[in-house]
């Protein structure tokens, strides 16, 4: 699924919603039904910097293709994690590479419902996904 199929997805389901704390709910839910990360690999190197809740991201790389999987103690964030682990795994470095923290929260409606704080570790999270596929 490419960048931008992945992101159309997101924002369909986004946009059911008119009230923000329905969006936020909505983010909760995907927090609950995604898997995460293992306790063992909850490391101080997958660990997102940055972020003001325990947040980790591992990744795995097959033939040109990055695979992530995330994690946090905190469902928004773990929430917002598994957006970011739906929209860039299975994708390339250079796909990786052209799409920014502000791009997906724009896309998918979520700018300005999220607070600093969430914002500036959604922002090192991609950045933590970027170098990994560089």
């Amino acid at each position: 699924m490419s960048i931008e199929k992945a992101l159309n997805e997101i924002e369909d389901l986004f946009d059911i919603f008119d009230d923000p704390k329905d969006k936020l709910s909505q983010l909760m839910d995907i927090a609950k039904d995604y898997d995460g990360i293992p306790e063992v690999q909850r490391t101080d190197q997958s660990k997102i910097p940055g972020c003001t809740s325990q947040a980790w991201i591992i990744f795995e790389k097959r033939d040109d293709n990055y695979f992530f999987t995330c994690d946090s103690d905190a469902l928004i964030v773990k929430g917002l994690l598994s957006l970011l682990c739906k929209i860039f795994s299975g994708q390339k470095s250079e796909e990786i590479l052209s799409i920014s923290h502000s791009d997906i929260l724009n896309s998918i409606g979520l700018s300005g419902l999220i607070t600093v704080q969430r914002t500036n570790g959604f922002a090192s999270a991609v950045k933590k996904i970027h170098e990994m596929s560089m």
